[in-house]
């Protein structure tokens, strides 16, 4: 179960947020870039109750790390794809009663 999340009791294939805990996970990735991961992690473990390693909270802050950098690649995929369409549909329009192929007799 990761951090900051704990099993719904209705529904065991479910995660459950844990406010507080992700709020201190939140102030501790800020803490990473001034104090060392054990630090932190003996820090969050201190103020939410629940434990976690050094290694688990630097591996939660790469996984987080790699699906930020995934989101922000996959927009902006999204976005040039987006323009190309339009600039398809607007070449199509363009293309309509310029010519035929067709010669006329």
């Amino acid at each position: 179960i990761p951090f900051g999340y704990e099993v719904n009791p209705d529904n065991e294939r479910l995660l459950e947020p844990i406010s507080h805990e992700l709020e201190a996970l939140e102030l501790a990735k800020k803490h990473v870039k001034q104090y060392s991961i054990r630090d932190v992690a003996q820090w969050l473990t201190k103020q939410t109750g629940r434990s976690i390693s050094h290694m688990g909270l630097k591996k939660r802050l790469s996984i987080e790390r790699k699906r930020k950098k995934t989101i922000t690649i996959k927009k902006r995929l999204a976005q040039r794809l987006q323009e190309t369409l339009q600039e398809i549909e607007k070449l199509e329009e363009d293309k309509v009663g310029a010519y035929s192929s067709k010669k006329s007799s």
